[in-house]
């Protein structure tokens, strides 16, 4: 099937069928998209965190805007952004881009330090909001992945980031949660949304040609 058709046919699933789980091989696609995403000036200030213990997941279900999908899903995908921008980190990523492409160490030092002088300039509130909107694109491409591997999902920003981010230690990382992706297979019976029409804006008012 083509990517349109997938897209299709996916939804923000409302229920899962708890006795129904994802296989390793096919979480480890779904990661490797986001993995895969492109990002600004390639720093990928994201990451994703698998969630599939039960008793992790009941921690966190404190924080669900929606308890039942995130107890009942296979596994649940945090997507969780650097906290803010630091010369280490911009370092690192280029340290290792050098490293794995045979080039001299420092070859992108002008750039650097312009990401350094720019992001300097800003709040950790300000570089936190930059990292999220990173994370998104990642997001974005795991749906996708998701479903042309027929594999249902539900993306999140309803949840208490405080709960999630404490459960998982991610201060410790550097990383505050942004948005969850819940993974699994749908109760047929239970998600309402499943059976019905998907909906959007018409393809004329979507797309605007200047």
């Amino acid at each position: 099937m083509s990517l349109l058709e997938n897209l299709q046919w996916r939804h923000a699933v409302k229920a899962y069928d708890p006795t129904k789980k994802v296989s390793k091989e096919d979480i480890g696609k779904i990661v490797e998209a986001a993995r895969l995403a492109p990002t600004s000036s390639g720093l990928q200030p994201f990451r994703v965190i698998v969630v599939e213990n039960q008793e992790i997941k009941e921690k966190m279900i404190a924080g669900a805007l929606n308890p039942d999908v995130m107890r009942d899903c296979s596994h649940v995908l945090v997507f969780a952004s650097w906290d803010t921008y630091t010369p280490e980190r911009i370092d690192a990523v280029y340290d290792r881009t050098t490293e794995e492409r045979g080039l001299e160490k420092g070859r992108f030092d002008n750039y650097t330090g312009m990401l350094k002088k720019m992001y300097g300039a800003q709040t950790p509130e300000q570089n936190f909001a930059h990292t999220s909107r990173q994370s998104y694109i990642g997001l974005g491409l795991a749906l996708a992945q998701a479903a042309e591997l027929r594999i249902d999902s539900t993306p999140a920003e309803g949840f208490d980031t405080k709960v999630v981010d404490e459960v998982l230690g991610l201060a410790e990382h550097g990383l505050k949660s942004v948005s969850l992706m819940y993974v699994g297979y749908a109760d047929q019976e239970k998600d309402w949304l499943g059976s019905m029409k998907k909906v959007r804006v018409s393809k004329e008012e979507f797309s605007i040609i200047k």
